[in-house]
């Protein structure tokens, strides 16, 4: 059973930590969706990723093409039709306890300077810990991310 991993990002640009977990899981050989809530706000990632690191390319995709199962990142809004070894959700996404048993990692990250996106996560935090799903709280407010809290699921 996988778990879901709470990113509180305080520190850095959220499309910061987007990008280097994104690289970090591309270099595990996993295929990454990334769920926003808008299409305008995935476009925005789109071309974030496009222009983005100096270090390399992030290869990626916006859900609606001919090869979304192919990609080996997917921006979507919806469950991507395929295999993905793991979920980004950004935005407040939704994230339903079967996809994290079906994942070999999730991330939910959210901006914790913006009160509605916490309450949002600690809903979704209340929600999949309340079906069984196991959890991990992160936090960057001390400069680097360390887990604060732990849930067994």
């Amino acid at each position: 059973m996988g778990a879901a991993n709470f990113y509180h990002v305080t520190q850095s640009p959220l499309e910061s930590v987007v990008e280097n977990l994104l690289g970090r899981a591309l270099g595990q050989g996993w295929r990454v969706e990334v769920r926003g809530r808008e299409v305008g706000r995935m476009d925005w990632f789109d071309q974030k990723l496009w222009l983005g690191r100096d270090d390399g390319f992030l290869p990626h995709g916006i859900a609606g093409g001919p090869h979304d199962a192919l990609q080996p990142v997917l921006l979507t809004t919806a469950p991507a039709e395929g295999r993905f070894d793991a979920l980004m959700a950004i935005d407040g996404a939704e994230v339903a306890p079967a996809e994290i048993e079906a994942r070999e990692r999730v991330w939910i990250l959210f901006d914790g300077n913006d009160p509605m996106a916490l309450d949002v996560a600690r809903g979704q935090w209340r929600a999949l810990t309340g079906a069984g799903v196991a959890a991990q709280y992160w936090s960057e407010e001390s400069g680097r991310w360390q887990m604060k809290v732990e849930s067994g699921g």
